[in-house]
């Protein structure tokens, strides 16, 4: 498959006009997942319009706070005590991204932290679009396992040497999205571009009697709501325990999520999942990590009998969405 799939998109013959003209392949590494957590460390690679490589910058940040799950990326407070804060390098970061399309593995996640940074330097990260690599791996229909980033370095026989360090997971990626984005362009695939919007979270003005954050800002629980793209699959009913998602099935959540929920939401609908506001007897699932409390979707979901997940067993979900069925 990979030798077919590399021969095939060596050198396609027309480039589709349509494709982005350069890429920044980025990984952040990170104290959490929540909206208040900080980056520790960042990693680019800038690639032109046809995927080659054409530098690649990578730092430490100081998070001013615990650096979170240490075993993961390895940076402890020893070593981010003379890195520099984000807003010193916030700068030299906007010039590896201005200009191009951001490219990650479950990119709306870094896209978020990216901005949250941004937005606490009083400053915006000078990107219009993104790309996920997991998003575009489904469009090509490669046959991974999972949609982990070792499984898709392993189809293009990348080898990591680091993971979860940012500098080689952004090669790793550089390495495999050069291959994706051939095949896509020999196959005339359309790229998974999604907007990135600007941030609506944060403030500088806190309202009375609530402390403002680092910086003047302050995280809230307010955000304008947002009109979704219609869910382009049918609905094929409810989820089935133990079974996989499948395109077209309407998700809904509920109550407090450790991941931010704007978050689930993007990565559900990027899934083709359809992100229901309310609970209804056509919902095939609810997301909430208190099934038992007293919402009103919680309370619908039990007289519905409608399947629920919590927050973790959903987020396995995700990396194994059944596609749609044709016609």
């Amino acid at each position: 498959m990979l030798e077919d799939l590399t021969t095939a998109a060596s050198s396609p013959t027309v480039w589709p006009a349509a494709y982005p003209q350069g890429y920044a392949v980025v990984d952040v590494e990170t104290t959490g997942l929540a909206r208040d957590d900080r980056i520790v460390s960042a990693a680019v690679y800038r690639l032109d319009a046809r995927g080659e490589v054409e530098d690649h910058w990578y730092t430490v940040v100081n998070p001013e706070r615990d650096p979170g799950p240490v075993w993961i990326h390895g940076l402890t407070s020893e070593a981010l005590e003379g890195a520099p804060l984000f807003r010193d390098v916030a700068e030299e970061f906007a010039t590896r991204l201005e200009g191009r399309v951001l490219v990650a593995h479950n990119a709306v996640f870094d896209w978020q932290m990216i901005a949250r940074e941004y937005a606490r330097a009083r400053s915006e990260a000078p990107v219009k679009q993104r790309l996920c690599t997991i998003a575009l791996s489904k469009e090509l229909g490669l046959p991974l396992p999972n949609h982990k980033l070792e499984s898709l370095a392993a189809h293009f026989g990348v080898v990591q040497r680091r993971a979860h360090h940012a500098l080689d997971d952004a090669r790793v990626l550089a390495e495999a999205f050069r291959p994706s984005l051939r095949a896509a362009a020999a196959s005339g695939v359309r790229l998974p571009l999604h907007e990135c919007r600007p941030l609506t979270e944060w403030t500088d003005r806190p309202r009375t009697g609530q402390p403002a954050a680092p910086g003047g800002y302050r995280p809230t629980g307010w955000r304008p709501s947002r009109r979704r793209p219609a869910c382009p699959y049918p609905n094929p009913g409810r989820y089935a325990p133990g079974g996989r998602l499948k395109q077209g099935m309407r998700v809904a959540f509920s109550g407090d999520t450790s991941v931010e929920r704007e978050l689930l939401e993007d990565r559900a609908t990027e899934a083709g999942l359809h992100v229901a506001t309310s609970l209804s007897r056509l919902t095939s699932l609810l997301v909430t990590n208190d099934p038992d409390s007293g919402t009103s979707k919680a309370v619908k979901a039990r007289q519905y009998g409608t399947p629920v997940v919590d927050e973790a067993a959903f987020g396995q979900l995700l990396g194994d969405v059944e596609p749609a069925a044709d016609g």
